[in-house]
């Protein structure tokens, strides 16, 4: 009777505190006169979780509230949705020093998924981000010119060789196989021919990085939203066979180059590189792991293939869709090669044009690859004069609401390259495009993406007309992937080729 009493005393007094904590927790933006959506008892804000993209959520927020920032819980922590450029300055730039971390993070049981430069936090982050410039300075890209436009001819043929097939081409994977190949050669010095023949080992990897099922979609949600569930789950960031590929690829490459103590000269790719930190960290009698290093190289593989891939992916079917875009790029490319004597432009010719850049920043606009920058308070924090958010807050800025607000982006369902010609781009308000985030923890690869997006781009609209087909949903009418966290279309999109003459 005694222990039944008690069970039952136990179960009151838990009962009670959590009544208790939650009315705490539901209250916390009320008591700070924050606008925000009632939360859910468990899920918070988060009940859109592999039901709804986080950047569709995001828009909505945006569009619902139409205030500079939004309360919102991550579970039971609290978060701020901002919505302002000028807060959004403050968080990625001014007050970096505060919000240098990420909220986003994996556990101890996925080290590759934890240790990344995406993921991890100073003063990790901060040594490895050192060490890693070096291979995004405009010499090395330049080095890459021969590579590109090798990949961006395979491209061309691998249409040509397509084209009269019954099943039509999709383009994401199209893209997705061109990228993994120069980010295959790019960054591990292998020889990669997915372009060619649809498949490669290093594609395989790839193909698995980017399959979503509900369990990914798990893991990925916990590590972006509640990073203390990845230990208790041992969830992990990427396909953990996927991972032991690659790590098979990794220490080969390496003992072909003479093993770790083979002294780096000058860093040709990522490979060389991460050999140089391991190396220079053994002279300051510090260890690196290989688990470190390996971690980069896959965070370098997944952001170099799929952000890119996706991003030209939106680009061939935005000028598909709007022939007037496409025919003027056309005519830019054409007097840029006939100025050229006729001979290929490479990569550095490209990135001199204007329209080009104006076309590709157009679809970053409108489909970003994330549509939010999260960050973390690491102090007590004034937003303004209402509003004080305690240490530990996590913050978003809403960069995919700001980008398609009327306010900053007249008409912003439009596909309209105009708005980033020097003449307009210098009127837009700072801080209201940020594909690649801002600040010091911008995206280290952003040269690099857009060099090559150039290249792919390109290399098709020189050689073939795209052409929308009838039964593909316009741009603003796709469906965006649900259980990934990019913004990525979640069926197949495709367009009529047409070889010019």
């Amino acid at each position: 009777m005694i222990t039944v009493i008690s069970c039952v005393s136990i179960l009151l007094c838990v009962f009670i505190w959590f009544l208790l904590k939650w009315r705490t927790v539901k209250n916390f933006w009320a008591d700070r006169g924050v606008p925000h959506y009632s939360p859910h008892p468990i899920l918070g804000s988060l009940t859109f979780l592999q039901r709804q993209n986080p950047a569709v959520w995001m828009r909505q927020v945006y569009n619902e509230f139409r205030s500079p920032y939004v309360g919102m819980w991550a579970f039971w922590r609290p978060g701020l949705v901002i919505n302002c450029p000028d807060l959004a300055r403050k968080v990625l730039v001014k007050d970096h020093e505060v919000f240098k971390n990420r909220f986003l993070s994996s556990g101890k049981t996925d080290p590759i998924g934890g240790l990344n430069l995406f993921t991890v936090n100073d003063p990790t982050w901060s040594f490895l981000r050192r060490r890693l410039t070096v291979l995004f300075t405009a010499a090395r890209l330049r080095s890459l010119n021969s590579l590109l436009s090798a990949k961006s001819n395979d491209l061309v043929e691998r249409i040509r060789d397509d084209m009269f097939n019954e099943d039509s081409l999709n383009l994401r994977v199209l893209c997705s196989d061109f990228t993994t190949d120069v980010i295959g050669e790019a960054a591990f010095g292998l020889t990669s021919e997915s372009v060619k023949t649809g498949d490669s080992l290093m594609r395989r990897i790839t193909k698995e990085f980017v399959k979503f099922n509900l369990h990914r979609g798990l893991c990925w949600s916990s590590i972006f939203f509640f990073p203390e569930m990845v230990d208790v789950f041992r969830f992990s960031l990427f396909p953990k066979d996927s991972l032991e590929t690659l790590r098979h690829i990794f220490r080969t490459i390496i003992n072909q180059r003479g093993g770790y103590e083979k002294e780096v000269k000058e860093c040709r790719d990522l490979l060389d590189a991460l050999l140089k930190i391991r190396q220079e960290a053994a002279e300051d009698n510090e260890e690196i792991s290989e688990d470190l290093l390996l971690a980069q190289a896959a965070i370098f593989l997944l952001g170099g293939f799929d952000t890119s891939g996706v991003t030209l992916t939106w680009t061939l079917y935005e000028l598909a869709w709007n022939p007037e875009c496409q025919e003027r790029l056309y005519q830019e490319l054409l007097d840029a090669k006939q100025k050229n004597g006729g001979k290929e432009l490479d990569a550095s010719s490209l990135a001199e044009l204007t329209y080009i850049n104006c076309v590709i920043k157009e679809a970053l606009r409108k489909f970003p690859s994330m549509g939010w920058l999260d960050r973390i308070a690491s102090q007590d924090y004034k937003i303004d004069e209402n509003l004080t958010i305690p240490s530990g807050t996590v913050v978003y800025v809403n960069a995919v609401g700001m980008q398609q607000d009327p306010q900053y982006f007249p008409n912003p369902q439009i596909y309209n390259p105009e708005r980033f010609l020097p003449e307009n781009e210098r009127n837009i308000t700072p801080y209201t495009f940020l594909p690649f985030g801002d600040g010091p923890r911008g995206c280290i690869g952003k040269r690099f993406g857009y060099q090559t997006v150039r290249c792919g781009l390109a290399a098709i609209i020189l050689n073939y007309e795209l052409r929308a087909l009838p039964n593909m949903p316009k741009p603003n009418e796709c469906h965006i992937e649900k259980h990934g966290l990019f913004l990525g279309p979640d069926k197949k999109l495709s367009v009529e080729f047409r070889l010019r003459n």
